[in-house]
């Protein structure tokens, strides 16, 4: 189809923009608004909420590419799964970056402490988000997915991009064929999306896995979440699915990182359940089969001692948790790099320490990595480190801390300014990789109200849920389960959409 996204008229843009406000509104494909939106004074109780920033056409989207990443998702659910029980591995990397990141070291440092007095839960879910964008060299050249990052812990918006899904089908039938510049109903290839309903499932299936309850209460799952939260309508989403299930029915209460020890506690014995007391139903007291976590995952979350002594509290309970701290160690950004680095002979690859070597699974692994770079004092570190400071080497080039969530990444150009400003001894911290070129596309972001026409990026992710046996090394459960594909303006260097830099969208198969 040629001329898409078609051209539309203002007063089709201010159309399509009131139907959309009030499909987002009506169908909880919501944000709480951002301060810059509604001051916090405004809205005292919190009683606010406001669509998303959202594309008004799903991009189109190679379908050779979404396959690609469909397809190997559950290969990458195995191999993480893998790594998180590789100690020995992790140890190694944790050691690498040292005391250049003082949060790895310190997460590191409860895993130590559970281990010394035994884990009790054997078990581990683990609801992952693989992130890529499309790489094409040239025009002519058959576009591949590359792989941008691997989510190990909080892998948001699996609740609103079903919901993104749902809304741009109904555009397809309602709206878009009434333009002057018409797409007929059905002439949309818009695969399905049940992000919410499969990541809801995997934690079912965990509350399942915990098998019954060992004290005279109830199970319930318990999602660990930020304070102040503005994405909470992604997260009640998943709240909502797994509340639909009545065989077995899932109680799920929401509790705040900062309040752990406060109304959790672990029973007394050998069995170490972990017994939440939610605050607002004083009589009732439950076992927690589930952690599900949507906080924890970077330093702001432990503002001190109390809250490394709650999240060592969680670890070392009988809580099937997601993740584990070896499950989110696995996700850090020096993994990625260990397992993408080029292999050279004096540095085999790691990848056929968890994978057979001659095996498809590898094949297909490695057609998703892009390079990516140590910059510590090896062979490939020290190519890094040339590039990475070199003024127009490294314009090819992103600098990435060990951090999940937008606004951490440096830039091109940024890059070499930036190093000299961090001591040399934490350049241990942060991996090189080589930008991936995305073919052109355009766009139009409806964004507070407001509409942006321009050349826009896309970013897929593909979810998985994998159940494993920490011990037994079993794979209990592995699943693929729905997509994510998150749009900026083509000026904007980070994609995410709590952060204020992206927005919803879906994919049009081309």
């Amino acid at each position: 189809m040629t001329g898409y996204p078609p051209e539309i008229t203002s007063r089709e843009g201010e159309r399509i923009t009131e139907v959309i406000k009030d499909w987002a509104l009506a169908h909880g494909l919501t944000v709480r608004p951002p301060p810059a939106v509604v001051a916090a004074e405004a809205d005292p109780k919190g009683i606010l909420a406001t669509a998303v920033p959202v594309t008004l056409f799903p991009s189109p989207f190679p379908q050779v590419c979404f396959d690609q990443g469909v397809a190997v998702q559950t290969t990458y659910n195995e191999l993480y799964a893998s790594i998180s029980q590789d100690e020995a591995f992790l140890a190694q990397v944790v050691k690498e970056i040292g005391d250049s990141d003082d949060f790895i070291t310190e997460l590191w440092k409860v895993h130590l402490r559970v281990k010394e007095e035994g884990y009790v839960q054997r078990k581990s879910l683990g609801l992952f988000r693989s992130d890529y964008m499309v790489h094409q060299d040239g025009a002519s050249s058959t576009p591949q997915i590359k792989q941008v990052e691997f989510n190990t812990i909080a892998s948001s918006f699996g609740g609103l991009s079903s919901q993104t899904s749902l809304l741009h089908k109904y555009l397809s039938t309602t709206e878009y064929p009434l333009l002057e510049k018409s797409i007929e109903r059905g002439a949309l290839n818009l695969p399905r999306n049940e992000s919410a309903s499969g990541l809801a499932a995997g934690i079912r299936h965990a509350f399942v896995e915990y098998g019954p309850p060992t004290t005279n209460y109830q199970k319930c799952v318990v999602f660990l979440v930020q304070g102040g939260e503005r994405n909470i309508f992604d997260q009640r989403h998943l709240e909502y699915e797994l509340q639909k299930s009545q065989d077995p029915q899932v109680p799920v209460f929401r509790l705040p990182f900062s309040e752990i020890l406060r109304h959790t506690s672990i029973a007394e014995g050998s069995g170490r359940q972990l017994l939440y007391r939610p605050p607002q139903l004083p009589s009732h007291t439950f076992e927690v089969a589930v952690i599900y976590m949507r906080s924890g995952y970077g330093p702001s979350d432990y503002p001190d001692q109390s809250a490394w002594e709650a999240r060592y509290h969680l670890e070392r309970s009988a809580a099937i948790k997601c993740p584990t701290v070896l499950t989110q160690v696995a996700g850090t950004k020096k993994v990625q790099q260990v397992l993408a680095t080029p292999e050279t002979p004096s540095n085999p690859s790691i990848l056929t320490r968890y994978v057979a070597k001659d095996s498809a699974s590898v094949s297909s692994l490695l057609d998703t990595f892009t390079n990516i770079y140590p910059l510590d004092e090896t062979e490939a570190g020290l190519k890094a480190r040339k590039i990475a400071v070199d003024p127009e080497l490294c314009k090819g080039y992103v600098l990435k801390p060990q951090r999940e969530g937008g606004g951490n990444n440096v830039y091109r150009s940024a890059i070499p300014s930036f190093l000299k400003s961090v001591p040399e001894s934490h350049w241990l911290s942060y991996i090189l990789m080589e930008l991936i070129t995305p073919p052109p596309v355009e766009n139009t972001i409806l964004r507070n109200g407001t509409l942006e026409h321009g050349g826009v990026i896309c970013e897929l992710g593909i979810y998985g849920t994998c159940i494993w046996d920490q011990q037994s090394k079993a794979i209990v459960r592995n699943e693929q389960a729905g997509y994510l594909l998150r749009t900026k303006g083509d000026q904007s260097e980070e994609g995410g959409v709590a952060a204020g830099f992206g927005c919803m969208d879906s994919c049009r198969l081309v």
